[in-house]
């Protein structure tokens, strides 16, 4: 993964990469062998470029990674959740066009200013 503003998470580094994460954090969860987690990957890093220093944007392999998944019930992949100071607030489940993201990361960016 070239893009620089994606963070690659663990289930040893989430509680620190997101859970102590102070502000809006959002963790795409994904697997290799998911078509619509390829679909998703570069709209990610897009947002995860054009959101820099206002959201951290992170992604976890379910695979390699199954406490995570397993501790907030992911059933199905693509999921993104959205945290914010370490808490949960919102998820998308399945492969969603960037503007519905988009949207999405603006209500949530929103919130933090008001």
């Amino acid at each position: 993964m070239a893009n620089m503003a994606v963070v690659e998470v663990t289930d040893a580094t989430f509680q620190n990469e997101i859970e102590q994460h102070q502000g809006l954090a959002v963790v795409d969860l994904w697997a290799e062998w998911c078509g619509p987690c390829r679909l998703v990957a570069p709209i990610v890093e897009q947002l995860a470029t054009e959101y820099a220093g206002r959201v951290k944007v992170a992604k976890l392999d379910v695979d390699a990674n199954p406490m995570t998944a397993m501790r907030f019930q992911v059933r199905s992949i693509p999921t993104l959740l959205f945290f914010r100071d370490g808490k949960i607030v919102d998820s998308v489940i399945g492969a969603v066009p960037k503007p519905a993201l988009t949207q999405r990361l603006d209500r949530h960016v929103g919130t933090a200013a008001a």
